[in-house]
């Protein structure tokens, strides 16, 4: 399936907690959207990897994803080298993604900024049709280049080059995010005999509320996604930009 909008996470609930807003926007518009986890977040202390999988397909339903998939990566351990690019270039050559999205470029996590710096090379070596890959059904892939690719914001706090306007979107995205109930605080894990956790506090949900309300209050609206880009951005109409 080809893809207009490809967000790419080092765990699952990244993408939930930076960029979903962003993707219903466009799911809206009528472009097909997904995400692509690199690991199973399985050195997270609290949940298991299949109960990760689980809400991962949950959040999935909520933003009506038209794909998601998991690459099965090392949580923590992976590297950016040979073999780990060839599997995210087989995953953008098989959706061919206009636009890519992924990790922040630092973060508190450091498999944020490593899964950044992972994606962004890439999508370059993906365009290059001397690297070969293979698909699931060990045909020849074709090259393909993201025509851009933007990083969200996270954790720690980036200064935007972008803002989207996710105002309608906002409850589908907590929604999305509370579809991670082994790592987030809803009202019926206050009784859970797991470990707490920095993001399993009731203050970590208002924290990402207060950034989206930041973000929002930025560009006139109420709720807001930051993204940097690794480029100039460039508009054929200024009108575009309001």
């Amino acid at each position: 399936m080809k893809l207009d909008i490809l967000a790419f996470a080092s765990h699952p609930d990244d993408a939930e907690l930076g960029c979903v807003g962003t993707l219903l926007a466009h799911k809206a518009q009528g472009k097909k959207i997904g995400i692509v986890d690199l690991t199973r977040g399985e050195l997270g202390t609290r949940g298991t990897p299949e109960t990760r999988a689980q809400e991962a397909a949950a959040a999935a339903a909520v933003l009506q994803l038209d794909a998601r998939e998991n690459l099965g990566m090392a949580d923590g351990f992976f590297r950016n080298d040979e073999e780990h690019q060839r599997k995210v270039i087989q995953a953008i050559r098989k959706y061919q993604p206009e636009i890519v999205l992924m990790n922040a470029v630092q973060d508190r996590h450091p498999d944020h900024g490593r899964g950044s710096q992972l994606v962004s090379e890439s999508c370059f070596f993906s365009g290059l049709r001397q690297i070969k890959t293979l698909d699931a059904d060990g045909e020849e892939q074709q090259p393909w280049r993201p025509k851009a690719v933007y990083h969200y914001i996270q954790d720690r706090f980036i200064t935007p080059d972008l803002i989207v306007d996710i105002t309608p979107y906002w409850e589908q995205k907590v929604e999305a995010i509370r579809a991670f109930k082994s790592q987030f605080f809803t009202p019926a894990s206050e009784n859970t005999s797991e470990p707490a956790t920095y993001i399993s506090s009731p203050e970590f949900m208002r924290f990402i509320e207060a950034r989206a309300l930041e973000f929002g209050h930025a560009i006139g609206a109420v709720y807001g996604e930051g993204f940097t880009k690794e480029r100039y951005i460039g508009v054929k109409n200024l009108f575009d930009l309001m």
